[in-house]
């Protein structure tokens, strides 16, 4: 069996403190019931997270401080099947080498899609 998928999202809005993303529901993030794939959802959430912690830094191959996710909790409370998710990342914790962010994903609605709590180091 193979299975291929594609994820893309979009930043609408980036600060020092927040960050705010958008990720088209596709079918390449559609799990065989037709709602996004949890793994969709906390793909976004992580990767949402990480461009907060950059702190307006664009990311490169191989780079130096990439903020590694090294904690992951969710709560998966939602699902849709149209539309797109909305990922909105504020910090818990800014430290110099551990920060922990807040990511809430809901649907453009404003359906709670999901609650995820993610710790990132910075890598040397």
């Amino acid at each position: 069996m193979e299975v291929q998928g594609h994820i893309k999202f979009t930043v609408i809005e980036r600060s020092s403190d927040e960050v705010i993303s958008e990720m088209p529901i596709q079918p390449g993030i559609l799990n065989p019931f037709g709602t996004v794939n949890a793994g969709a959802t906390l793909w976004l959430a992580d990767v949402n997270a990480s461009v907060l912690v950059l702190a307006g830094v664009d990311p490169e191959k191989g780079m130096k401080g990439f903020p590694l996710a090294i904690n992951i909790n969710a709560n998966l409370l939602g699902n849709n099947t149209t539309g797109a998710f909305v990922a909105k990342s504020n910090y818990v914790k800014k430290g110099r080498t551990v920060s922990v962010v807040k990511t809430t994903v809901t649907d453009t609605s404003g359906k709670l899609i999901a609650e995820v709590t993610t710790s990132h180091v910075q890598s040397t």
